[in-house]
């Protein structure tokens, strides 16, 4: 595993205790098992493509539901994530990010689950620490339709096993680098590539490492850009620079109404 700074660092450690209870409570095998009666109900039919859904779509905007994060602590502490996806929907997302991590974001899977249950048809990324095969089948079972891989948290061959795992599961994959060091896991070919604005180990923020990387990354490739993405003007700016997605979090659950946060933005996008 590649060196990480100290936050990043602590945070995969708590994750790796975690899965290992996890997979107390509940076998890898039996997960597995779980996930594979799910596909034979399914008859092979597929989750909504993230991918699709960005390339097609005039704004590409994925909006995030996230209860807390490490650097502003609680945001919307309440927040129901069926209510708000469902008005995330109607107000023109074109898909969703749903934080899974309990400790640090106040997150579960549980959260996707519930927002399937609730009638939402877009696509759903399951944005979490994934470190092991184990979560992927539990993104899978609880209906997320593309799965984040972080640069930072995997070595390469790591990155590499883990797409191809997930694509057997038919999920796709937002890979997530942050600086230059991280541009050769482009190879790893995944289906979205994303460049993280903030730094995961300070926590700092600069929208200008989007535009840095943006010629550097696969012509043709579906780029995502994610974090700090305050303004309408600066997300036309990457859309012009080669993004087809734009992640944004907390800008709209700040607000004391995420869904009209996300409608009035989308409404003043160039």
């Amino acid at each position: 595993m590649k060196v990480m700074a100290d936050i990043l660092e602590q945070i995969v450690a708590h994750k790796r205790m975690e899965l290992r209870e996890m997979k107390r409570k509940l076998s890898l095998e039996r997960l597995r098992q779980m996930v594979e009666r799910q596909l034979a109900e399914q008859g092979g039919e597929g989750v909504t493509s993230m991918r699709a859904a960005l390339m097609a779509s005039p704004t590409g905007i994925i909006a995030e539901f996230k209860r807390k994060s490490p650097s502003r602590g609680w945001i919307q502490a309440e927040a129901r994530p069926a209510e708000m996806a469902l008005e995330y929907q109607r107000n023109g997302a074109s898909a969703l990010s749903v934080l899974t991590d309990q400790a640090y974001f106040g997150g579960c899977p549980e959260h996707i689950v519930q927002v399937r249950q609730a009638g939402v048809t877009l696509p759903v990324l399951y944005k979490n620490f994934v470190i092991d095969p184990y979560q992927l089948l539990v993104a899978r079972l609880c209906g997320a339709s593309a799965v984040l891989l972080i640069a930072a948290c995997l070595g390469r061959e790591e990155c590499a096993r883990l797409r191809k795992e997930a694509r057997e599961l038919g999920l796709e994959v937002l890979l997530e680098m942050h600086d230059e060091r991280e541009l050769d896991y482009a190879d790893v070919l995944p289906d979205m590539y994303g460049v993280n604005n903030r730094h995961l180990g300070t926590f700092v923020t600069d929208v200008e490492t989007s535009f840095r990387l943006a010629g550097l990354l696969p012509r043709g490739a579906c780029l995502v850009s994610e974090s700090g993405l305050r303004s309408p003007e600066v997300v036309d700016q990457l859309r012009r620079a080669g993004y087809r997605g734009f992640l944004i979090g907390e800008r709209f659950m700040s607000a004391t109404r995420p869904d009209e946060a996300l409608g009035g933005f989308i409404q003043s996008l160039p």
